[in-house]
């Protein structure tokens, strides 16, 4: 007879290492990702990547430094000028108002060079070609230009003055030079230049052997003409 009732004894137990996963809680059961965060997270957190309104930002201020460079570049230019007018630096004559109250004995030879830039179809001369001024003494000399072309043009002069460090003292009251000056084909004007070298040179310890000064100017081309006044000689004003 066959003993039918249930051997409990004699089934196999359940493996432990089942009874180990059944029981192990989900908090300790990470996916592959979840563990790679993790590993992230330990060596380190990653850095949060811009965000588009940070890029904008960023655009406009390169944008605005841009601008502001170009614009100081701009600038630059007549700020530079005015500097070496008023110091001299560089060679460049200075601009004055009154004309010295005193004359020294010191003599010195001022001589006059004239050039024209590359494409401008002007003639320019000096009508003399140096003159003996004492120290304080005011002297008004004149240039001549010729319009060989079959145009009007506009043009505008550079100057300086040789050797540098006497710029410092060379003044101008009036000069062709200050504005932009325009010919019609085939016109001729005499334009002027009144000067002075001041008599504060003659107290500089550089300049005690100094004999002779060259002024120097070069015209070129400017875009658009200007309105000149011109007399009935053929003289710019004064």
């Amino acid at each position: 007879m066959v003993d039918e009732t249930p051997n409990t004894e004699g089934r196999a137990a359940a493996p432990a290492s089942e009874t180990r996963a059944s029981e192990t809680p989900a908090a300790l059961q990470a996916s592959p990702a979840e563990g790679s965060a993790a590993e992230g997270d330990s060596a380190g957190r990653a850095r949060p990547r811009p965000t588009g309104g940070n890029s904008w930002i960023l655009g406009a201020s390169l944008a605005l430094f841009v601008g502001a460079m170009v614009g100081a570049a701009y600038a630059a230019v007549p700020l530079y000028r005015v500097f070496c007018q008023v110091t001299g630096y560089g060679g460049a004559t200075r601009v004055a108002e009154r004309a010295p109250t005193e004359e020294l004995g010191r003599m010195v030879e001022v001589r006059f060079d004239s050039n024209v830039s590359p494409g401008l179809p002007w003639d320019f001369v000096p009508e003399t070609r140096s003159v003996q001024v004492r120290i304080g003494e005011t002297k008004l000399v004149y240039y001549r230009a010729h319009n060989r072309s079959d145009k009007a043009i506009t043009a505008g002069a550079t100057y300086n003055v040789t050797p540098a460090q006497s710029g410092y003292y060379f003044s101008k009251l009036q000069c062709f030079c200050f504005t932009d000056q325009t010919l019609e084909p085939g016109e001729t004007q005499d334009m002027p230049v009144i000067f002075f070298v001041d008599p504060e040179l003659a107290k500089d310890p550089e300049l005690t052997t100094l004999k002779t000064i060259t002024l120097s100017y070069t015209f070129f081309p400017k875009a658009a003409p200007v309105a000149t006044g011109k007399d009935e000689t053929g003289k710019a004003p004064l």
